[in-house]
């Protein structure tokens, strides 16, 4: 069986959310078309508490982008966004919220991030998304949404170190490009990985 991950499909990852990512409004029409041609569609959350650590604001005199140490972790500072119960948080206006059979939660913890819809960053608790994949007898993922070069780059990899057979499709993520090339870079990594990017005319499940 194969499933299609939606990552983060959030409005605080708009343009005008509070980590907008360019042309991120661009993958809601794709999301919603590739829903209607899979089975099984999940989707991931950041839901994030009001004072979580990965937040620049928690740490004076640090500010978004930069890396400090948390939970003995390398961390990138973000501005806050998605926090649990705002609306920055829910799912952009226009994404098809019915073929979604179960959303995941992740960087819940305050003292932990988690950019991966599988696990926290330190790969120490998971969301529960292995195991209702496989208990649907799911083998093959396919993977998009926001942002490419973090959540979803994230996202794939621990799809692949968890033996799915893995699909990024390319047109229908944007990256957030923190820094020039991140983009480029999370691709190289993918597919070094073994995760197979396609295009979304690639794809042939109905």
């Amino acid at each position: 069986m194969k499933a299609l991950i939606l990552v983060d499909i959030q409005n605080d990852f708009l343009p005008g959310g509070a980590l907008a990512v360019q042309g991120g409004v661009e993958v809601i029409p794709m999301a919603n078309r590739m829903s209607e041609r899979f089975e099984l569609v999940v989707a991931t959350r950041d839901w994030h508490p009001p004072d979580h650590r990965s937040f620049a604001a928690t740490h004076p005199g640090h500010r978004p982008g930069d890396v400090i140490e948390l939970n003995g972790l390398s961390q990138t500072l973000w501005p806050v966004h998605c926090v649990q119960g705002t609306p920055g948080a829910e799912f952009a206006e226009g994404l098809h919220r019915r073929p979604v059979a179960r959303v995941f939660d992740k960087g819940t913890e305050r003292d932990v991030d988690s950019y991966s819809g599988f696990f926290d960053n330190g790969h120490r608790r998971g969301t529960g998304l292995e195991l209702f994949l496989r208990e649907r007898g799911v083998e093959t993922v396919y993977v998009m949404g926001l942002a490419l070069d973090v959540c979803v780059l994230a996202t794939a990899l621990d799809a692949v170190r968890l033996g799915f057979e893995t699909y990024v499709i390319e047109d229908g993520c944007r990256a957030v490009e923190l820094r020039p090339g991140d983009g480029a870079r999370a691709l190289a990594t993918m597919d070094g990985a073994g995760v197979h990017l396609i295009g979304s005319n690639e794809i042939t499940v109905t």
